[in-house]
C-alpha cells in the first residue's frame, strides 16, 4: 500500500502551513551558488502546491520571504525578486488548471514594483478559483502584523469604532492579514531547523508542528504524505482531556 492511501481524506488540516528552508544548504552541498537552490526550490513550490489542491487541501500557507531576508546580501535578494516575477509568470497557468486562488499576505509595499504588478495580475486573474487558497507570505512577519493588528484596533477605539470591552481573539482575528483563513492545523518546516521564525505566531497557537531533515528543493509529495501521517495519528485536545475528546 502507498503512503497516499494510508491518508483518512476526512481528516486532512484544513490549513497547512510550510516554512520552506533549506534552498541555500542545498546549492552549497551541489556546490553551486545559493540562486540555483532557490530556483531548484520553486520547482518543489509546484510540485506541493498541485498535490495539495489534489488531495483537498482548502488551505496552504506558503513563507517565501520574511521581514528579516531585506537584511541578507543586495544580490541575493534581487535574485529572489526575479525568481518571484518570473514564477508568477510561469505558474498562472498552474493556478489556474488546478482552480487556485492566489493571495498575499505582508507588507507588499516593500516588494519592487514588478512584483507588485506581476502579484496583482496572477491574484485578479485567479480570484474566482475556489479548490484551493494559495497563500504567499511576502514581506512577512508577524511581529510586525501583530503591531500592525494593535495600532488598527487602537485607531478604532480611540475614534468609538470600537469599544474596549469588545475586544476578544474574534476582534483581533477581523484585523490579521489572514482573517479569511482559519487557524493553522499543521505547521511543516523543513531543513532540520526547530523554530517558527517569526511565522503566524498567533494563528499557529493550537498547530500541530512537524520538522524534517529534508531540504526544500529535495521536499517531494512522499514527504508531504509522510507529516500529514504524522498529523493524523496526533490526539488534538485544544486544552481538553482525552477523555473529553472522545
Amino acid at each position: 500500500m502507498s503512503l497516499i492511501d494510508t491518508i483518512n481524506k476526512d481528516n486532512l488540516p484544513k490549513h497547512l502551513a510550510i516554512i520552506m528552508d533549506g534552498n541555500g544548504r542545498w546549492a552549497k552541498k551541489q556546490g553551486l551558488m545559493r540562486a540555483f537552490g532557490h530556483e531548484n526550490g520553486t520547482k518543489s513550490v509546484r510540485k506541493i502546491v498541485e498535490v495539495c489542491a489534489k488531495l483537498g487541501i482548502e488551505n496552504l500557507t506558503l513563507y517565501a520571504f520574511s521581514t528579516e531576508n531585506w537584511n541578507r546580501p543586495k544580490i541575493e535578494v534581487d535574485t529572489l525578486m526575479k525568481i518571484l516575477i518570473n514564477s508568477l509568470k510561469n505558474e498562472l497557468i498552474t493556478l489556474q488548471n488546478n482552480n487556485i486562488k492566489l493571495q498575499t499576505i505582508g507588507n507588499l509595499e516593500q516588494l519592487p514594483k514588478t512584483a507588485q504588478k506581476e502579484l496583482l495580475e496572477v491574484i485578479n486573474k485567479t480570484k474566482d478559483n475556489s479548490k484551493m487558497t494559495l497563500t504567499l507570505a511576502l514581506s512577512y512577519g508577524s511581529r510586525e502584523e501583530i503591531v500592525s493588528v494593535i495600532k488598527n484596533i487602537s485607531s478604532k477605539v480611540k475614534n468609538n469604532i470600537i469599544s474596549i470591552d469588545a475586544i476578544d481573539e474574534s476582534i483581533i482575528n477581523q484585523h490579521l492579514y489572514t482573517q479569511n483563513l482559519p487557524d493553522v492545523d499543521l505547521l511543516i518546516r523543513t531543513s532540520g531547523e526547530h523554530r517558527v521564525s517569526n511565522f503566524l505566531l498567533w494563528q499557529i497557537a493550537y498547530a500541530e508542528l512537524y520538522f524534517t531533515d529534508v531540504l526544500w528543493p529535495d521536499f517531494t509529495e512522499q514527504d508531504l504524505y509522510e507529516a500529514i501521517i504524522s498529523y493524523q495519528k496526533r490526539e488534538r485536545r485544544f486544552g481538553k482531556t482525552s477523555e473529553q475528546i472522545k
